[in-house]
């Protein structure tokens, strides 16, 4: 089923603001965010790639931004920079990012071009930005368990999840380890969502689902979208119980968007499960 009939170049980081009641998603090679609520439909440009957010209060975003990582009001729609980010590396962009359970706000960067190695996973917490690792191509599955304990993330060309042990504060303490192997069934780990069980939703680039994990790595399930490019997914809804899906119509042919022409959208899929209340960025 289509949440949002809009055509996205790139669709990607849905976030569910719970206070608002709110979906905001991405549109990154087209500099938007949009929105869907009770209301309507919304979206704002920037004069930058924009590609994922978390929220601070009621009316504040923080959205990852090509120089920054910024606050944007959704009323007033002022615009005030919290931390830089690779302001050095001008062909490079941000894309997957998603809140941690301290309030912290994890965001990968990567080439505007895909170059190989040319990004890096960064974390904001409380007013600081720190590397956490270099060397990535495509930033992707930032997402967290219930219990605080750890923290997944991917580099999609890998087609490996990684699951890295976090301290008190949400930092990492330990090497990241390898969660998901998909080498053998050809999948290309997207975006990624944790449910309050602790299973994992995981969007696989190219193969038109998303992928449930259970806490130990094994397959649960999958939901399939009219979309060869699943991009990342959320929970959403007042229960928490809808999965909304991101899609993009980059990399597809001419024919393969005839024969996919919802590709872009972004779908829902109602009772799916039941997901953790997103987390809140503190400053």
């Amino acid at each position: 089923m289509i949440f949002d009939n809009r055509l996205c170049t790139l669709g990607e980081g849905p976030l569910w603001h719970p206070e608002r009641e709110q979906m905001f998603w991405f549109d990154i090679v087209n500099q938007k965010m949009l929105s869907q609520d009770r209301d309507g439909p919304r979206e704002w440009r920037f004069p930058e790639i924009v590609s994922a957010a978390g929220w601070v209060d009621q009316d504040v975003l923080l959205i990852a931004g090509e120089r920054d990582l910024f606050l944007f009001d959704l009323e007033s729609e002022e615009v005030e920079t919290v931390c830089l980010l690779e302001q050095d590396k001008p062909k490079n962009r941000p894309n997957d990012g998603r809140a941690d359970p301290f309030g912290g706000f994890w965001i990968g960067t990567m080439g505007k071009t895909e170059a190989l190695g040319a990004g890096a996973i960064y974390r904001f917490y409380r007013g600081e930005i720190r590397k956490l690792y270099d060397g990535i191509s495509i930033p992707n599955s930032i997402c967290f368990p219930p219990d605080g304990k750890s923290a997944h993330f991917s580099d999609t060309v890998t087609q490996k999840v990684m699951r890295v042990a976090l301290d008190e504060n949400g930092w990492p303490k330990a090497a990241p380890e390898v969660f998901l192997d998909l080498t053998a069934h050809g999948f290309y780990p997207d975006g990624a969502v944790i449910d309050a069980a602790g299973v994992m939703w995981l969007a696989q680039w190219g193969a038109s689902r998303v992928a449930a994990y259970m806490p130990d790595g094994s397959f649960l399930r999958e939901v399939n979208f009219p979309a060869p490019h699943t991009s990342c997914p959320a929970f959403a809804g007042p229960n928490l119980s809808a999965l909304i899906c991101t899609t993009a119509q980059q990399g597809m042919s001419p024919g393969a968007l005839l024969q996919f022409p919802q590709s872009g959208s972004v779908f829902i899929a109602e009772g799916i499960s039941k997901g953790q209340r997103e987390h809140q960025v503190i400053l």
